[in-house]
């Protein structure tokens, strides 16, 4: 293949691609539709001429038949008066009229044949024309919900590229904000055990924090105790200090006020 038929080749069918693109089948029906209306008109209007012309051949034949009996009648006047020569004048041109009225018969026979014909073809395109009529708008509804449909089906597509955009932006905002609670989590406790200093005001002072840790010491003590006391290895637990309340002081025993009561020097 030359250079020049394979050119040839790309450009026509660069050219049938963009014209299949650009073309609407919907008004490719309707242009066909229109051509074929327009085709159905010229057979109405060669139907119409058809009959316009053998009408016009009646009307001579009816013409000459009321001149031919004319004739008869001169002629029979012409005899009743002994004018032989123009009762023959008068059948001579008779016969003449007969000539061209089987001669005008002939042709409106061919008329009439003519007409019927285009009669029937008129006919049958006018069937096939509603036929086409129909078929053209049950296709270009179809064309039209199918276009719909993939314009639909493409607006879908789209939504759901979007959608995962919008899915992955979600997971990152959702991965974003767990971290970002958990720093903030991770600073509260820091604040909390006195690891960073808090300058807003909310936080006690040092002392405070301090009781507070010993306060928990407090009931760790207590509570081990406790467990120590269920399974037998000591004492039950006294009860803890509540906050006010005095501790109870201790009565000194016998030996104790004796001890006391005796003098520096006595012997025992």
């Amino acid at each position: 293949m030359s250079v020049m038929k394979r050119l040839s080749m790309i450009f026509k069918s660069k050219a049938n691609k963009a014209l299949d693109k650009m073309e609407d089948p919907r008004e490719t029906l309707d242009y066909s539709y229109q051509r074929q209306l327009e085709l159905l008109q010229k057979v109405r209007r060669g139907v119409a001429d058809v009959a316009t012309s053998r009408k016009r051949v009646e009307l001579q034949i009816n013409g000459l038949e009321q001149q031919g009996k004319r004739l008869e009648e001169q002629g029979r006047k012409a005899l009743s008066v002994g004018r032989e020569d123009l009762a023959r004048e008068a059948l001579s041109r008779r016969s003449g009229l007969q000539s061209q009225i089987a001669d005008l018969r002939v042709q409106h026979d061919n008329l009439q044949a003519e007409e019927e014909k285009l009669t029937t073809a008129s006919q049958r395109l006018q069937a096939k024309v509603d036929s086409f009529r129909t078929k053209k708008e049950t296709i270009k509804a179809t064309y039209t919900a199918a276009e719909a449909q993939t314009r639909i089906n493409e607006a879908f597509s789209g939504i759901s590229e979007e959608m995962g955009d919008v899915g992955l932006a979600i997971q990152r905002a959702e991965d974003k904000t767990a971290q970002m609670q958990a720093r903030a989590g991770a600073i509260d406790e820091l604040l909390a055990s006195g690891a960073l200093d808090d300058f807003s005001g909310t936080r006690g002072d040092d002392i405070q924090a301090e009781l507070d840790r010993m306060g928990g010491g407090m009931d760790v003590e207590l509570e081990l105790a406790r467990m120590k006391a269920e399974l037998g290895q000591g004492p039950a637990p006294q009860g803890a200090i509540e906050p006010g309340q005095q501790q109870p002081q201790q009565q000194p025993q016998p030996n104790q006020q004796t001890q006391q009561l005796r003098q520096p020097g006595e012997g025992a």
